[in-house]
């Protein structure tokens, strides 16, 4: 068993669509997708606030190596990761919406807690 989900989509575009999942969570912090993609995406988004508490050099460097956009990665370390300084993990949730119309695939809200 696989230690993710391939989301029937190759390598490349699945790391591609995660990484605009992550950004965009951070910078809206809510974003609103299928079940299985969200939890694709908390587990790298929850690696990343782990990341951001750290809050030195390197750090910046390696979420920069993930999340491409400055902008979003200076506001997850200046706003997002102080939120969370006294929490252990557990940073964003997942909110059932039932099926979606067109395909019946289930969505749901990930966000920040």
């Amino acid at each position: 068993m696989n230690g993710y989900r391939k989301l029937g989509v190759k390598t490349a575009h699945r790391q591609s669509m995660l990484r605009n999942l992550v950004t965009d969570l951070f910078r809206y912090g809510r974003i609103q997708t299928t079940d299985c993609r969200a939890k694709e995406a908390r587990r790298e988004a929850e690696k990343m606030i782990t990341l951001a508490k750290k809050g030195d050099l390197h750090a910046r460097r390696q979420a920069l190596a993930y999340i491409k956009d400055e902008d979003v990665v200076s506001k997850l370390f200046d706003e997002i990761a102080p939120k969370y300084e006294e929490r252990h993990g557990g940073y964003t949730r997942i909110l059932k919406l039932g099926p979606r119309q067109g395909d019946v695939a289930e969505a749901v809200f990930l966000e920040l807690v």
